[in-house]
């Protein structure tokens, strides 16, 4: 068997702002009803509840992300990824729900540093100056789809699909040039 690896291999570019490919990140799609009691009881011995709307909860360093009315993203470690979307399937085996490891499908990536607002205000259409901490958003990044949220003061991080990711990392580059700061 092949041994995994991230789409860019752990990249990064240091600017006004550090980008950085996160490496080998687990990810596991969560699609069911968000109310489901099923849902909060598969989720409980993972330390975690389901967000509010738009929001990322954290526990036991893997975080829970609302995506939608009915989905969510657990990011967690690479190798744990795999056995928790197992764990979850069976925990909600009888609710219509579907749980996917989305691992080798996505990338993320991290944006840091007092202006890594500004890298992202270049590239997506949202109000980075009032975006709380921890709030997740569906978005674009120039022309590709990805899911980003304020993971820290002075950090946000972004998902998108690993067929995109050299372009990505290429327009974070770009745009996290020293000369390029917008204030």
């Amino acid at each position: 068997m092949s041994e995994a690896m991230s789409a860019l291999k752990g990249e990064t570019h240091v600017g006004f702002a550090t980008v950085a490919e996160a490496g080998l990140t687990g990810m596991v799609t969560i699609r069911a009803d968000l109310s489901d009691p099923a849902l909060a009881a598969a989720l409980a011995p993972l330390g975690l509840t389901v967000p509010a709307l738009r929001q990322v909860t954290a526990a036991g360093g893997r975080s829970l992300g609302w995506m939608s009315p009915d989905e969510l993203l657990l990011v967690c470690g690479y190798d744990e990824a795999p056995a928790l979307a197992a764990t979850l399937a069976t925990a909600l085996a009888d609710s219509h729900a579907l749980v996917v490891n989305v691992s080798d499908m996505r990338a993320r990536f991290t944006v840091s540093g007092a202006k890594a607002r500004e890298v992202m205000m270049k590239l997506c259409p949202l109000d980075f100056a009032t975006l709380p901490e921890m709030e997740m958003r569906r978005t674009r990044a120039a022309q590709v789809a990805v899911a980003l949220w304020r993971s820290g003061a002075d950090e946000v991080s972004l998902v998108c699909f690993r067929s995109v990711a050299t372009y990505v990392m290429g327009l974070l580059e770009v745009s996290s040039r020293r000369g390029g700061e917008i204030f």
